[in-house]
């Protein structure tokens, strides 16, 4: 079967029903095989191991992209339990479970995060869609949208403190010229 999702950075892939369905390509760029703090057993085992800023897949492949890159920031000067986010050196890998598990944002993340976005479409399908997810821990939704000129459809709020959006792209279909 061939796979007409991408999950471009698939992490412990906590949301999905089925972890191995068939017709998503997960992706990471880490692997990760762990205990939490909690004891609770953690992995990061993609299809494919690549960064979303640089994704090694033909224009055009994919009916959807999920996009849920990492969003804490690794070093935001806050005074974060260190058992909780590890070191907040840039240099240092991460040790904490919450970036253990959704991964690091660095000081140069609104650059990562636009590459990632104009991957995520570069990759996309016309007429395709692209589920972003984004927690506003750190960093408010808004100042992220503006990282990508592609408008999104519509979003919802969840999570305990309805501080992670759920947001829906669809890639513009250009129709051709007439003859």
């Amino acid at each position: 079967m061939r796979k007409t999702i991408l999950d471009a950075c698939c992490g412990g892939k906590m949301f999905y029903f089925d972890k191995h369905d068939e017709r998503v390509l997960f992706q990471d760029i880490r692997k990760v095989s762990t205990h939490l703090c909690d004891g609770r057993s953690f992995e990061v085992n993609p299809d494919i191991q690549a960064d979303f800023t640089n994704m090694p897949y033909e224009d055009k492949s994919f009916s959807m992209v999920v996009f849920d890159p990492p969003h804490l920031l690794r070093n935001a000067g806050k005074s974060k339990m260190a058992d909780m986010y590890g070191s907040l050196n840039e240099k240092a890998s991460p040790t904490g479970y919450q970036q253990i598990k959704y991964g690091a944002l660095y000081s140069d993340w609104r650059d990562m995060l636009a590459k990632g976005f104009k991957e995520c479409f570069r990759v996309l399908k016309p007429g395709g869609f692209l589920i972003f997810k984004w927690n506003e821990t750190d960093i408010k939704v808004s100042e992220v949208l503006k990282l990508t000129p592609e408008k999104p459809i519509f979003g919802h709020i969840s999570g305990k403190r309805s501080n992670t959006h759920w947001i829906c792209f669809m890639k513009e279909i250009i129709k051709e010229e007439s003859r």
